[in-house]
């Protein structure tokens, strides 16, 4: 990678001066999770999967690099770059100060010069110290440019609440970056999501923010013999039905799809049929699947764990509310975490997140089976 900097930036100058910033660590590691991925292709934890979609879009393209605080030596924050760093080098695996404003904008200007960084972040809450590179310097630069600049790079890492981190560490961006043209926002469940999407995403000429959630990394989940080939790739834009149902459409992404799928469950032994439409995709938004699936139900309940101001679920009730809005049968249900900074302890943490059983009561009001 840094060879072609060099090239790029002329010379040896400005190849010493990144790597005195900390750019280049010669660090150990031991080997790649892709391997063990591969040989358990019936089930595949979320980590797994990254790093394994990791490994073999490097290996594949030699413009795509990994850059970030920890991603080299500690081989990620959580692991999800382990083994890179041997199997690459320095030069790929970019060890990085904490400054998420400088490296951040470092690897927008690899990106116009032809590189296809991927910038992990500690948790999307300290990507606010890049917003500027993000929005400014990465989403707008191909429209301002007429098209004449693209670029190609991923921004991915923890977003949303974990566990008892704080307001500072706790907060989902997805509507956020889903409000900005230009830029491209995914937000995996599965290990299939997560293999497929972020594979999209570094094969995308636009830069694409990967929404991913730190509770679901040691999390496994069953992948088909075609997600672990490495040709594999998921559609950028497509929600995936993962039940079908005829009573309540219930849309959710990340963490919250898997609180529908039990909410669902739920329901189906009080006799409602609930389909659950897992988003993958922020920005572009599926809406002629939630439109299709709402025709079919008549009911819509939206679940997402960010604000509800503004928020992704607004947006799904606008789009139904302008293109099947003769459909409803009920007023539209939205499920959103509470409207206050995320508290520190753990029993108000609780309250301030949806929870299964807000999607089953939500769900039985449309139908109105509760009150």
């Amino acid at each position: 990678m840094w060879g072609i900097v060099r090239q790029r930036l002329g010379g040896y100058s400005a190849y010493y001066s990144l790597q005195r910033i900390g750019l280049g660590r010669l660090l150990n590691s031991s080997k790649c999770y892709s391997s063990e991925a591969a040989a358990a292709a019936k089930k595949m934890t979320v980590r797994d999967a990254l790093n394994s979609a990791l490994d073999e879009e490097m290996s594949a393209d030699p413009k795509v690099f990994l850059m970030g605080e920890e991603v080299g030596k500690y081989q990620g924050a959580y692991k999800i770059s382990k083994g890179l760093l041997e199997k690459y080098g320095p030069e790929r695996v970019c060890d990085t100060p904490i400054t998420e404003a400088g490296f951040t904008g470092i690897g927008v200007g690899a990106a116009y010069y032809g590189l296809k960084p991927v910038v992990e972040f500690m948790t999307f809450n300290f990507a606010m110290q890049a917003m500027d590179h993000i929005i400014n310097s990465a989403a707008k630069t191909n429209y301002m440019s007429a098209g004449q600049i693209s670029v190609p790079i991923v921004f991915r890492g923890p977003n949303g609440a974990a566990a008892g981190v704080g307001a500072q560490h706790s907060q989902c961006y997805a509507a956020w970056y889903g409000s900005c043209p230009g830029l491209k926002v995914l937000a995996p469940y599965s290990s299939e999501d997560t293999r497929g999407l972020l594979k999209a995403a570094i094969r995308d000429p636009d830069p694409v923010i990967f929404l991913e959630n730190e509770l679901l990394y040691g999390e496994s989940f069953p992948v088909s013999a075609e997600a672990v080939e490495s040709s594999f790739c998921l559609p950028i834009g497509k929600a995936k039905i993962e039940i079908e149902g005829k009573d309540v459409t219930i849309t959710a992404f990340s963490k919250m799809v898997g609180y529908a799928l039990k909410a669902a469950e739920i329901l189906a032994k009080e006799g409602i049929s609930a389909e659950v439409i897992n988003l993958r995709s922020i920005r572009p938004l599926d809406r002629a699947t939630i439109n299709a699936s709402v025709r079919k139900t008549n009911r819509l309940v939206t679940v997402e764990e960010g604000f509800p101001q503004h928020g992704v679920g607004a947006e799904i009730c606008t789009s139904v509310i302008e293109e099947s809005f003769e459909y409803l049968d009920a007023a539209v249900e939205r499920i959103a975490g509470a409207d206050v900074p995320m508290p520190y302890a753990a029993n108000l943490e609780r309250m301030a997140l949806p929870q299964v059983e807000d999607v089953v009561r939500a769900a039985k009001r449309t139908c109105y089976r509760s009150v």
